[in-house]
């Protein structure tokens, strides 16, 4: 029982090392187009689009509304 214990208490950190290299491999593409100031801005645009068209989207889907 003791072994079982051990093997489950990793889960989380395997979980953790996973999500951060594959956010790490996702970022080194993108790292390129923060060195000259138009590319930065342009990126953080689309990313920042990216991620409220996501939003929106996920809430009108799931119904969440803010009032």
């Amino acid at each position: 029982m003791k072994d079982f214990f051990q093997n489950v208490s990793r889960y989380p950190r395997y979980f953790i090392t996973f999500t951060l290299g594959v956010l790490y491999t996702a970022a080194q593409p993108l790292l390129p187009l923060f060195e000259r100031r138009s590319t930065a801005i342009a990126t953080s645009l689309l990313l920042l689009s990216a991620f409220a068209f996501l939003v929106f989207t996920l809430r009108a889907m799931l119904g969440l509304s803010a009032v």
